[in-house]
């Protein structure tokens, strides 16, 4: 199983930036792509952003919603097995609760699957 922890989230004003952090532990060996999806109340559930984490090589892709394309930066840090979500000229639309996952690959001992971090709060102010 995989374990998603998520830091970073709170209020900023309208043109402001947030960072948000998720870092996975456990079995992590078989993680493929890490992302971010956010769900404003009211609204549907949206994938932001998503990496590839390539199992052995440093190189990979990533990918963004229209609404956030040049302003928000997914990335990676293969040392901690984190991926942090830069998010600057936010908008009052950008509110919402973040919540980051992880798809893995099926193993000899373990299912393929998706985790998912517990969620965390983003407020935009005008």
């Amino acid at each position: 199983q995989v374990q998603l922890v998520e830091s970073g989230g709170g209020l900023a004003q309208a043109g402001g930036s947030l960072r948000l952090s998720c870092a996975a532990s456990g079995s992590i060996f078989s993680v493929n792509t890490m992302g971010w999806y956010r769900q404003a109340p009211g609204k549907q559930r949206e994938l932001v952003a998503s990496i590839t984490i390539p199992r052995f090589t440093s190189s990979g892709s990533t990918n963004y919603a229209d609404s956030v394309k040049g302003r928000f930066t997914i990335s990676r840090d293969n040392a901690e097995n984190t991926v942090t979500l830069q998010m600057n000229s936010l908008k009052p639309e950008d509110t919402g609760v973040y919540f980051c996952y992880a798809d893995s690959d099926g193993t000899i001992v373990l299912p393929p699957g998706r985790a998912w971090g517990q969620g965390t709060q983003v407020t935009v102010s005008s």
